[in-house]
């Protein structure tokens, strides 16, 4: 049986984060050279979307708020983070079901919604109705803004209330490790 749940990070027990982190860490061992703790990090403080299947956890998503500048306001902004699905259990729905959760709650949160693609998932966030963010990528750091010129053309945005244009400028709040 497999079972779909969301929950804040202050409402899951140390054993449910414990294995979305290992879960992450073996689904982008892959992906990544290495996968970090700052990495783990971004994804807590917001809510999570979870798959079970027979009691195991097989899929894992979250929604942070960040502050994102863009053509002169600071918009309130859901950023994805963490999303994954175990290899033995891809294909079937599993990541479209936790986006759809997740959507929701971007959709009723926020300004809009935002996330950094990692290679070969472009085509599932476009097929979702997020849009590539065609312009320049910054971060706002304690030294002051800065390109990060290695996330562009991986930045995909869910419109929400706030007018957008997807040419300009975007810059990200400053965090630990990534930018985006």
């Amino acid at each position: 049986m497999t079972e779909l749940y969301t929950a804040h990070t202050s409402a899951l027990d140390a054993a449910t984060l414990e294995a979305a982190r290992t879960l992450l860490y073996d689904v982008f061992d892959d992906v990544f050279d290495e996968v970090t703790a700052e990495d783990w990090e971004h994804s807590l403080g917001g809510i999570h979307a979870l798959v079970h299947e027979d009691g195991e956890l097989i899929g894992h998503a979250s929604v942070v708020q960040r502050r994102l500048l863009h053509g002169g306001r600071a918009l309130r902004c859901g950023y994805v983070e963490g999303v994954g699905v175990r290899a033995d259990h891809r294909g079937r729905g599993h990541g479209a079901a936790m986006m759809e959760a997740l959507e929701r709650v971007i959709r009723g949160a926020y300004d809009l919604g935002a996330l950094a693609a990692a290679d070969g998932a472009a085509d599932f966030y476009a097929a979702r109705g997020w849009q590539l963010w065609r312009g320049s990528s910054r971060t706002l750091t304690p030294d002051g803004i800065r390109r990060t010129p290695d996330a562009d053309g991986c930045l995909y945005v869910l419109p929400g209330a706030a007018a957008l244009d997807l040419d300009a400028d975007l810059t990200c709040d400053w965090r630990d490790g990534d930018a985006w």
